[in-house]
Formats: C-alpha cells, sequence, structure tokens
C-alpha cells in the first residue's frame, strides 16, 4: 500500500482534477476530456454566477466560456445531458451504459396507459414540427397520479400533460434536450442527435454487479481518492447499499483496477484507480507546484464526499441554498476558494448582465489565513477572470467584502 502524507494527499487530488500548477485541460477539447475523466459533471439550473456544470468547467479549464459547454451539448453533441449522479452531464459515448434506466422509466410508464397516448402525440408533434418546450407543446390530459417514474421521482396533480409526456419520453432516451433557453428545456427526437450505433447499442454490462464495479470505478475516478465509506459520491447508483458497495470494491482490488493508498491522519484507506498510480508517484517525488487560485462550484465532482474533504483538507462546506435563511452561515449561493494546496476561503458572488458587473457580496477567510499581499493578488486576479468567465466587464465589492481586502499587518 502506498503512503501519503495529507499534503501529498490533497496535492493528488488537486493535480487529478486540474486544479494545482500549470493547466492540464484547455479549451472545447480540454472540456470534453475533464468530463471524460469525471464521468459525468453535476448540472444544476440556478445561475447566480453561473450554472454548477460551468463553475465546474471554467475553474479547471484555460479559456472555457460558457458557450464551449452549450457547443459541447447542443453543437458537436458529444455530450448529453442526462441523470448519473443525479442531474448530470457525460459524454455521449456512454449512452449505452444506461440502457437499464431507460428501461426502467419504460417499464414504469407502461402502468399509466393514459400516459401512452400522450407520448405518441407528442412524437408525432415533434416529427412534425421539430424541437419543443413544454409550454409550446399542444398536447392535453389528465395527469393526476404520484408515481416513481424515472426522471421527475414522481409528478403531483399540477404537472401537466405536456411536461409529464416530455420528462418521461427523456427518461425513456426516446427525447433528449435540443437546446436550453434560461431555465426552459426544447426537446427532440434522440435519433436525430445520437448516433445510431449508440442509440441502439446493447448495454454494455447487463449484469447487476459488473454495472455497480464499472459505476464504482466512475466515481473513484470523478474524485480521485475515495474511501469505502456512506457519501454522496455513490449517489444515484440503484442497489448500492453498504454490502454491494463492498462487493464492488473488493473486485475492483482484486482485479487491480483500484489500488490502496494510507493517509496520515485517517484510519481508513483510500482509493485510487491504476492508471492514476504514476500521478501519486509524481506527488511523491516532487513537492513544489505552481499554485492557482480558483473558484469552485458547489456540486463540484472533487467535493461529493464532504467528509473526505474536511478530513484532507480541513475545509467543512455545506451549500446553504437550501438553508432558510435566518440559519445560514455563510449565504445563499457561496463558492469555495482554493488557493495553492489549500481552501483559503469563500466568496459570494452574483453576476448582473443590466450593470455589467460581478458584485462580490462578502468574502471570509478560513481560520488561520492571513491576507498577505500576494494572497490578496491571487484572489483579486481570480476574481477578475471570474468577471470574465460571467460576461462582466467589471468588478464591484460590496463594503463587507471590501474590507476584508486589506493586507494584514506584520
Amino acid at each position: 500500500m502506498i503512503q501519503l502524507t495529507n499534503r501529498q494527499a490533497r496535492q493528488f487530488l488537486l493535480l487529478k482534477s486540474g486544479l494545482l500548477g500549470k493547466h492540464r485541460f484547455t479549451g472545447p477539447r480540454g472540456a470534453l476530456d475533464f468530463v471524460r475523466q469525471a464521468g459525468c459533471i453535476q448540472y444544476d439550473p440556478v445561475d447566480v454566477c453561473g450554472k454548477n456544470a460551468e463553475l465546474t468547467l471554467q475553474s479547471r479549464v484555460k479559456g472555457f466560456t460558457k458557450q464551449t459547454l452549450a457547443g459541447l451539448l447542443y453543437g458537436e453533441r458529444s455530450l448529453v445531458d442526462y441523470p448519473d449522479k443525479n442531474i448530470s452531464i457525460f459524454a455521449t459515448e456512454d449512452w449505452p451504459y444506461f440502457q437499464r434506466y431507460r428501461n426502467a422509466a419504460r417499464e414504469g410508464g407502461r402502468r399509466f396507459p393514459e400516459l401512452q397516448a400522450l407520448e405518441e402525440r407528442t412524437k408525432t408533434y415533434i416529427r412534425e414540427n421539430g424541437a419543443v418546450s413544454s409550454g409550446d407543446l399542444p398536447v392535453r390530459g389528465d395527469i393526476y397520479w404520484h408515481s416513481a417514474i424515472h426522471w421527475s421521482g414522481g409528478w403531483d396533480r399540477d404537472t401537466n400533460a405536456a411536461r409529464a409526456a416530455l420528462e418521461q419520453l427523456y427518461s425513456t432516451g426516446e427525447l433528449v434536450i435540443y437546446r436550453k433557453e434560461g431555465s426552459r428545456k426544447y426537446y427532440d427526437l434522440a435519433e436525430n442527435h445520437i448516433p445510431a450505433a449508440l442509440l441502439n447499442a446493447p448495454d454494455p454490462l447487463p449484469d447487476e454487479a459488473e454495472h455497480r464495479k464499472w459505476r464504482v470505478l466512475r466515481r473513484i475516478g470523478a474524485v480521485g481518492l475515495l474511501w469505502n465509506r456512506p457519501s454522496d459520491a455513490w449517489l444515484n447508483i440503484w442497489g448500492l447499499k453498504t454490502p454491494e458497495r463492498t462487493q464492488a470494491f473488493e473486485a475492483l482490488l482484486a482485479e487491480g483496477r483500484i489500488l490502496g493508498a494510507g493517509v496520515e491522519g485517517l484510519k481508513d484507506t483510500l482509493y485510487f484507480r491504476r492508471e492514476d498510480r504514476p500521478l501519486i508517484e509524481t506527488v511523491l517525488e516532487n513537492d513544489g507546484y505552481q499554485p492557482r487560485c480558483e473558484l469552485m462550484a458547489p456540486l463540484d465532482c472533487m467535493l461529493w464526499d464532504r467528509r473526505l474533504i474536511r478530513a484532507l483538507f480541513g475545509f467543512d462546506y455545506t451549500w446553504e441554498i437550501y438553508t432558510p435563511a435566518e440559519k445560514r452561515k455563510f449565504g445563499y449561493y457561496v463558492l469555495p476558494l482554493l488557493y495553492g494546496d489549500r481552501f483559503v476561503g469563500r466568496v459570494e458572488a452574483a453576476a448582473a448582465a443590466k450593470t455589467d458587473a460581478l458584485t462580490v457580496k462578502n468574502l471570509w477567510y478560513e481560520e488561520g489565513v492571513r491576507p498577505t499581499r500576494k494572497l490578496l493578488a491571487a484572489v483579486d486576479g481570480c476574481v477578475n477572470r471570474f468577471a470574465k468567465f460571467n460576461e462582466c466587464s467589471r468588478v464591484r465589492y460590496a463594503p463587507a467584502a471590501e474590507a476584508r481586502l486589506k493586507p494584514a499587518r506584520g
């Protein structure tokens, strides 16, 4: 078993994620390469200063813009929106591996004859008229049920027929998202956008245990290092309870597809993918890396296991978007601030197209972090790049944030 110091484990995670040293990922090809490495990136529609998937990529892909992701999704179609770790984006080439989920959605839909009729009318309309949103689809029907259909996890009685039909056909893979306008989704027939060889391919891993091993291996690759413990990193892997997770780890170890690492200060073994061993050895041989200052996404892949991040970095992060305002410790949409191999603080920022400004509402430093001139210069550069990513030409610091931009004395 490889032995790592705490700092070496942090450096490996950050190098693997492309967040330390020179940029490993550049431009559209770099964005695609990172998604392939991570397996998937998580999507969330809230856009305060960029959506979560965009924020994930801007922190590690040099030259990334919001149009970069849109081009990969809805231009060349090398990426696709579909559930993996909850709502996600992954490489279109992985489409066949999710066949069991599309089959489950079809089976669930067959329990409701009225839904099947709506599906046929919806597909006919799209064939004749092209991509459509739920607000423009002229199908009507009484949808009065609550079901466990795959995509939505169930609709209530206020869900309209158009939305129900579109989301069910999206869950079964017969429709894909054609484009998005803000939070509005337009759907089109999958056959128009996914190559037939992928669309009609059989499930490459029909055995349930083999499929779970594949999913576990992907999640280990997404984070970089993971332990065999309950974690949000395993979300939406069906049937993966503790015995099944342990079985997957043991099989992957026996096959040599993952390796173990003991880390200073941690009782549990951490595991990494076999192909990442050269990067581990690089960390063991080198100590200094060029620091970067980056703002990270709330649902960033590297942060999927918050307890692991707390154990390695001493950084306790909670996304407080769903926390009642009076109970928030920091703010509604706060991003982790990374500098070098440490989390040095948190930033609450909001972009406004009307004022062409990125407003930094607040800035908090972690305990023990001194705002030196060097750190402040790095933070300033990071914030200005972030403003450019949000298509804002200027940065405005609110008084609470401005007060924390003064260098420490001594």
